[in-house]
């Protein structure tokens, strides 16, 4: 009995001191795409999730993070709600995308770490491997990773002028 109540309280203790909460405010979520051979560039918000994390017990590290489609932003408010539709990110049948950790580990790098794990977009779920920087700072820490998609996986976009290959920058601050 005193064997579980001490692995309870430590239990507990590593959860409380590692969870996170992504936060908007210090965070963005962006990508790239071609688009009749020019770059398109916008972003999202609307970050929400936990995440587990410190690097000295990767073991326990999870990320579950999700980001609002309605708030697709390329400073074009006409192409924005073309990309909420049916045909691109079908935001009223699909309204956030997701980013679930399978594991993460560390690399020989100082400061670098492995995201794998799933992405969903549009109820289509693939694997996803990307490193990452994590900082400690402001009471939590800051993230930062850069990987590439390719749309078709997703069902986003059909047959269109839009390259396949969408690269996305993560710079999440969680508290």
């Amino acid at each position: 009995m005193k064997k579980a109540v001490v692995f309870l309280f430590a239990a507990i203790g590593k959860l409380a001191c590692a969870q996170y909460k992504p936060m908007d405010n210090g965070s963005s979520v962006q990508f790239k795409v071609k688009n009749f051979g020019f770059n398109v560039a916008g972003s999202f918000t609307g970050l929400s999730g936990r995440i587990r994390f410190d690097p000295d017990q990767l073991a326990d590290a999870a990320f579950d993070v999700g980001i609002d489609v309605n708030s697709v932003n390329t400073d074009n408010e006409m192409r924005d709600n073309h990309l909420r539709k049916f045909t691109y990110l079908d935001a009223t049948n699909y309204p956030r995308m997701r980013l679930l950790s399978d594991r993460i580990t560390g690399s020989a790098q100082k400061g670098v770490f492995l995201f794998s794990g799933q992405l969903t977009i549009k109820n289509q779920t693939r694997k996803i491997s990307f490193p990452f920087t994590a900082e400690r700072g402001d009471g939590g820490y800051h993230f930062n990773g850069v990987f590439s998609i390719n749309r078709k996986d997703f069902d986003v976009g059909g047959t269109s002028t839009i390259a396949d290959k969408v690269e996305v920058s993560l710079s999440v601050f969680a508290k």
